[in-house]
């Protein structure tokens, strides 16, 4: 049986960790570890999340010495994984039980890279609000970047053909994970699960959710440059990519045809295919 490792990267949150402890606790799948990377937190997280693992050597706790950033830490934390298959949860956050169980399925399966699910939406006190709407994407397409975004949480993904990659740009800071995924997809197959594994807490404090947000657009934009540019792709519908990054809006507008109606209803048909034929 595979270990997987869940990867915590945490700064300040440690008063929302128990549910998030009481989560990997009780998961199906039994061969799990739990690593912890605090971020030089402010508040008394380290010590919260101390008192909490206690002597259980399955949870491994380790400090940054100065406040680096997510990208970083989560670099970090890949780096101190023990499992074969690794998979972030952030320590606000919790999964379901099945969570892990029914990704390390599809670990079994030959070529699988990546495996994601449906996320849902909870209000400050983890309560369910609404589903992230999302499906299985087209697997070794070129023009394919996550955007609009369908590869989120609770993305897992197998840590051997993670290391063979450029390993994830911590410049890229907040959408360091994007960053991740579209690598990881140029890799192998990713895997789509229809279940509810990942439960979102939205609140104040949230990194995708206060003013980082516009930054994370910017980021995002670069992550995408980026891999046009390791894809070797010159143009994308019959429009130049630059040889430089300028702006994000630049490159948005280069992937505007994905959203229209015509993409959309061909690109459900080519996945429709992959998963009849393979």
């Amino acid at each position: 049986m595979m270990k997987f490792s869940v990867l915590i990267a945490n700064y300040n949150n440690g008063k929302y960790f128990k549910e998030c402890y009481d989560s990997i606790m009780a998961q199906e799948y039994k061969n799990w570890e739990a690593v912890i990377l605090d971020d030089a937190s402010t508040d008394d997280s380290v010590s919260i999340i101390r008192n909490i693992i206690g002597n259980d050597s399955r949870f491994r706790l380790f400090e940054n010495p100065v406040n680096s950033g997510v990208g970083i830490t989560k670099n970090k934390l890949i780096e101190l994984a023990e499992g074969e298959v690794c998979g972030f949860v952030d320590p606000d956050d919790a999964i379901t039980l099945t969570a892990i169980s029914s990704s390390m399925r599809n670990f079994q399966k030959k070529g699988v890279v990546l495996t994601y699910s449906v996320f849902m939406s909870c209000d400050k006190n983890l309560q369910p609000l609404h589903p992230f709407r999302t499906r299985q994407v087209k697997n070794n397409d070129p023009f394919f970047f996550n955007y609009p975004i369908q590869i989120a949480h609770f993305v897992c993904f197998d840590r051997k053909i993670y290391l063979q990659t450029e390993k994830m740009n911590t410049a890229m800071k907040i959408s360091e994970d994007q960053d991740l995924y579209l690598k990881m997809y140029e890799k192998g197959k990713v895997k789509f699960i229809d279940e509810v594994n990942y439960l979102y807490r939205l609140h104040s404090g949230g990194i995708s959710q206060n003013d980082n947000k516009s930054k994370s657009y910017e980021y995002f934009a670069k992550v995408i440059f980026n891999a046009m540019k390791r894809r070797n792709l010159k143009k994308i519908n019959g429009r130049n990519i630059p040889d430089e990054y300028t702006h994000s809006q630049e490159i948005y507008d280069l992937l505007e045809y994905q959203h229209s109606i015509p993409y959309r209803i061909k690109n459900k048909i080519s996945i429709f295919a992959q998963q009849i034929f393979g």
